[in-house]
């Protein structure tokens, strides 16, 4: 692991070269950024909340396959190591951590091309991929239960308006190879297209010498994508996205011994197979208001399975000890938004105030079925344990939500704002172990703030946001009366400001939040039976009270028109206010998956040459893996750099991720699972190490 001197080090490189540089203003200005997830799609500086914007030059130079590359950029972002990509994820401390059971209820939404894959995000690869936008916070208005924590919007690459292309070829170490195809241009003299497809292979990182393979974690996805954006007369704009992903990835991630040398003689699989649409329509008729329509649709087929004894004959002897679990999911989703939003001649209280009204409709249906197998037989005690636990189950869910905003000038520079959302959710459940459940409930949320325009270059805002999350039920053994449990909601206090300086080449965002939770759902785990790894009952309850406060920055600088700078920043204290089980009390301690500080800082120099240079530099402070025990990840950073050349048609690079080969954990588990005696033991999954490839791009 680097020490962490070399990441201090680094960063006061880094802030050395912020204050030595000349102070002069570049002759470029940073881009005015558009907020794509909003419903008006104002500006970065109009929006009254804390978000993140990733513009493609970013994705292309600090990732190189998935999103899950770049969360460390993001202030206060983590992710849970429980699949082999990131789908479980977490915002300021508040976020799912491991593969739900019943229902699916996710805290974090997660948005591609206005399609929504929340909670099961193992698609988000990133060739061709336009831009993505993390709103942190609740969004009780915009998006209403599955953002209680915030909302992750990826956007893929539009049409050109010029026929265009561009072909990739990649190959690092791990035995990755990828290779990717984007074309797009004009259909006649009103329309465009996108098309892409990529497809992406490695061998994951692990070796399994008792298999005698290196591919038993080893990463497969393809994606396909394609756009038609088109202009009907005068009023209606059009746009029509479909997508295709396969990501068929293995999951063999953990090793007794906590390395990346693994011994299961059944690896498993986290696959996901979706095919989704949407269909966005905007007509701007009448001279009052203009009118849009979202509809999309999604079928996605998810496979996760693991070896649940993470060994093999050999490694257990004499004692025979042989677990596995296999889960099939297919989810289906068809969702339709109507909104109606007012334009300058639509404006009411005597033409002051904007106004925007909305209703949303979402039906998605959820069958699993999870088959768990396993053999065990302690020959030193003569006792033998066999499992066979199979159940298949139907879920489905309806929810609707009628939404509206007004926005209130105050004065000529302040802009007063209320916005809320009613939504109603029925469900259905219903399962082989003869377990029925339909519960319902109504839900609000919505958000009042107030935005201060001080001068064309500083923008700040006070606001106040409730948003909410549904309740739910747990499966298999429970104790009596703890069934169901209730919806949660999480109050939000924030004061941020926007500033862009220095004639437009320094751009600062900041804002100081502080948050409540009241009725916190808390995950916790327990081990019912000590021979049987896949034996963990996963208890959901509203056990809990917490609260947050927080820091967050971003800054970017251009101090010469050859370089490109910023910092990221994230201070986070999120504990339990009050969380007692009969077992342990929490109340005072740190949630899990919050660790206190997350950083990022870097830079990418280009000279007249074409030749260009980037380093990326992010640290992360130590977090608890989980709320049934105690046990903490070890704080760590990374460093990742390029080197590459740029011409008018090709771009030839060189990348090296994790570069000095840090070993740090993802995910960690405490539970007993060598046996004869199966002590507690802290059983990490790490992240990636040090992988160095070449990367060419060919633009036609």
């Amino acid at each position: 692991m680097v020490p962490f001197s070399i990441f201090k080090r680094l960063t006061a490189a880094f802030v050395f070269l912020l204050f030595a540089l000349p102070t002069y203003a570049a002759d470029e200005e940073l881009e005015e950024i558009i907020v794509t997830a909003d419903y008006r799609e104002r500006t970065l500086a109009e929006l009254p909340l804390s978000i993140s914007v990733i513009d493609a030059e970013k994705i292309a130079g600090a990732a190189v396959q998935h999103f899950e590359e770049l969360i460390a950029t993001v202030p206060n972002m983590n992710w849970s190591g429980d699949g082999h990509r990131a789908r479980y994820l977490q915002i300021r401390g508040v976020g799912e951590l491991a593969q739900y059971q019943g229902a699916p209820n996710p805290s974090v939404g997660f948005i591609i091309d206005d399609i929504d894959f929340s909670g099961i995000g193992s698609i988000a690869t990133l060739y061709d991929i336009e831009r993505i936008e993390v709103l942190r916070g609740p969004q009780g208005t915009r998006y209403g239960a599955n953002a209680l924590a915030g909302l992750v919007y990826v956007q893929s690459a539009g049409a050109d308006d010029q026929l265009s292309g561009q072909v990739r070829f990649s190959a690092g170490q791990d035995d990755a190879l990828s290779a990717g195809l984007a074309l797009g241009g004009p259909v006649g003299d009103s329309a465009g297209f996108r098309v892409s497809a990529h497809q992406y292979r490695s061998n994951g990182f692990r070796d399994n010498p008792y298999l005698g393979r290196a591919d038993t974690n080893g990463r497969d996805e393809l994606s396909l994508r394609g756009k038609l954006v088109w202009s009907a007369g005068q009023d209606w704009q059009l746009k029509l996205t479909g997508m295709f992903s396969d990501v068929n990835n293995g999951y063999d991630a953990f090793a007794i011994d906590n390395s990346l040398t693994v011994l299961s003689d059944k690896p498993g699989k986290d696959a996901q197979k979706s095919v989704g649409g949407s269909f966005k329509a905007t007509w701007t008729g009448a001279n009052s208001f203009s009118l849009t329509s979202i509809t999309s649709v999604a079928d996605s087929d998810i496979d996760f399975s693991f070896d649940a004894d993470w060994g093999n004959d050999d490694a257990w002897a004499p004692v025979v000890y042989d677990f596995v679990s296999l889960n099939d999911r297919q989810r289906r989703t068809l969702s339709q938004e109507i909104r109606l939003a007012s334009t300058e001649d639509g404006q009411i209280f005597g033409d002051t105030t904007s106004w925007l009204l909305g209703l949303y409709v979402n039906r998605l249906n959820e069958d699993l079925s999870t088959v768990n197998l396993g053999d065990y037989f302690d020959p030193g005690f003569n006792f033998a344990f066999s499992l066979d636990d199979r159940l298949t189950s139907e879920f489905e869910a309806l929810s609707s939500a009628l939404f509206g905003q007004l926005d209130i000038p105050v004065g000529d520079s302040g802009v007063f704002s209320i916005g809320t959302r009613l939504e109603r959710r029925a469900t259905d459940y219903q399962d082989t172990s003869g377990l029925e459940l339909g519960p319902s409930e109504n839900m609000i949320g919505g958000e009042v703030s107030y935005t201060h325009t001080f001068n064309d270059a500083v923008t700040a805002f006070a606001s106040i946001s409730k948003g909410y999350k549904a309740g739910g039920f747990n499966l298999g053994f429970v104790p009596a009366g703890r069934r169901e449990f209730g919806q949660e909601a999480l109050w939000n206090y924030e004061l941020g400001i926007k500033s862009v300086l220095a004639d437009g080449s320094l751009m600062l965002n900041s804002s100081v939040f502080y948050s409540t939770r009241r009725d916190q759902q808390v995950e916790t785990s327990f081990q019912l039976n000590p021979n049987d790894p896949a034996s963990f009952v996963f208890f959901t309850d509203n056990a809990a009270k917490g609260k947050t406060i927080g820091f967050e920055a971003d800054l970017r600088w251009l101090p010469t028109d050859t370089l490109e700078l910023y910092a990221n920043i994230g201070l986070l204290r999120a504990e339990f206010d009050q969380f007692t089980t009969p077992l342990v009390d929490l109340s005072g301690r740190d949630q899990a998956h919050a660790p206190r500080y997350t950083f990022a800082a870097g830079g990418v120099y280009r000279h007249s040459s074409g030749v260009f240079a980037r380093l990326d530099v992010s640290a992360k402070d130590a977090f608890y893996f989980d709320v049934s025990h105690d046990q903490k990840s070890e704080s760590y950073s990374l460093a990742n750099a390029r080197l590459g050349y740029e011409a008018d048609r090709w771009t030839a690079q060189i990348y090296a991720r994790n570069l000095f080969d840090t070993e740090y954990a993802v995910r960690g588990f405490y539970f007993g699972n060598e046996p004869p005696n199966f002590p507690n033991t802290l059983y990490i999954r790490q992240g990636d190490p040090r992988q160095i490839g070449v990367t060419i791009d060919m633009r036609f």
